[in-house]
């Protein structure tokens, strides 16, 4: 048992400080394509309630797929799907959740997903880039940026024998540009939801077969 602790805890010391996928002079992860690990990541969002609150809500089924070259990072592409449907809401009102989902808001029955293909990336720092890609809501497509940051990478090991990269990104977007408008408050007041949404990401990939597996059998 010390002797695994001992490995956990050298392996979280490594991840802080061989620095990011791009900038380590040995990538911290092989290049390849690279799953959502759908238990280790989130997608929150937050709109202007009456100027009282920052509304926040959640979508609880997406998945994605990263192809990623740690040598040529501006050259990484994301792959991503949302289902509206999946809106989770803390209390709702009885009925809230359907009326968002309703033809004034998502209009999920009509447009069942919402996607995102990157377009470019941009290294802005070690550990940050941009991005952008086609987003598509309400059956709008326009481009998105996301602010990423790499959180940190492994190429596996015995108890996780896969690559595994970990970023965090925020974004926002105006919903009057995809067709959703409803609510938007009058110039010059907050009565109502605002246009602006913002939003949260957090996801890790998993990725490339540990090269040492065979080794450790």
């Amino acid at each position: 048992m010390k002797r695994l602790f001992a490995a956990l805890a050298g392996l979280a010391f490594a991840a802080l400080t061989t620095g990011p996928v791009w900038a380590a002079a040995a990538p911290v992860a092989p290049a390849g394509t690279y799953t959502l690990d759908k238990a280790h990541a989130s997608l929150t969002f937050r709109v202007n309630h009456l100027g009282f609150s920052l509304y926040t809500a959640r979508f609880s089924q997406f998945d994605a797929t990263l192809k990623i070259d740690p040598a040529k990072p501006a050259a990484a592409r994301i792959d991503a799907t949302i289902d509206p449907k999946s809106l989770d809401l803390d209390n709702p009102p009885a009925g809230f959740t359907e009326q968002l989902l309703g033809d004034q808001w998502l209009d999920a029955a009509k447009y069942p997903q919402m996607s995102f293909h990157t377009t470019s990336v941009k290294v802005t720092g070690a550990k940050t880039a941009k991005v952008t890609g086609d987003f598509t809501l309400h059956g709008v497509t326009k481009p998105v940026t996301l602010d990423v940051r790499f959180n940190g990478g492994y190429a596996g090991f015995e108890m996780d024998p896969h690559a595994r990269i970990g970023f965090s990104a925020t974004g926002k977007l105006k919903r009057s540009d995809f067709g959703i408008a409803y609510g938007i408050p009058a110039p010059g007041t907050t009565m109502g939801v605002g246009d602006e949404v913002n939003f949260d990401i957090e996801a890790e990939f998993s990725g490339p077969a540990w090269t040492g597996a065979a080794k450790a059998q």
